[in-house]
């Protein structure tokens, strides 16, 4: 089961589909271009279009597995003053002193240049359940970072 916000499942839904309905036929059309050109042992643009449809189909059949097993999170029943998913979290980082705004994610909505990170990631599990004024201790992989949690948001 994976929970996500409408947001991600929209975008996850646009990209099968941006997947399914353009990108699928576009490769399908190159293999039979290819395939026109003759002899397909020696043909290496036929063998390139081929591993193409190859990706996408791999790409196209994971997204549809995510999907199958979405659940949309129901925003107005999320509850608590702690840390959890699909919360706004403003940390600062007490070794550098520099403050940050996150919101925690499923790891297919992170991005962090949205400011989105996964709950699965080592300052999202981190983070978890963790009060306004809590100090935490997180293995990263350059070292360990010490955050205080300045405010949480629904």
């Amino acid at each position: 089961m994976e929970y996500m916000s409408q947001e991600g499942y929209d975008k996850l839904v646009a990209e099968l589909h941006q997947l399914e309905h353009v990108e699928l036929p576009k490769v399908k059309e190159a293999i039979a271009e290819a395939r026109d050109k003759g002899d397909l042992s020696e043909n290496f643009e036929y063998h390139a279009a081929k591993r193409e449809q190859g990706k996408l189909l791999s790409r196209i059949r994971f997204k549809q597995r995510v999907l199958e097993f979405a659940r949309v999170v129901d925003k107005s029943r999320l509850g608590g003053d702690g840390v959890g998913l699909l919360s706004r979290v403003e940390f600062t980082n007490l070794t550098t002193n520099v403050r940050m705004t996150y919101t925690i994610v499923s790891p297919h909505e992170a991005n962090l240049r949205e400011g989105k990170i996964s709950i699965k990631s080592p300052i999202g599990q981190a983070l978890l359940h963790k009060q306004v004024g809590d100090i935490v201790e997180v293995e990263v992989p350059v070292g360990k970072m010490k955050l205080r949690i300045e405010s949480i948001e629904l």
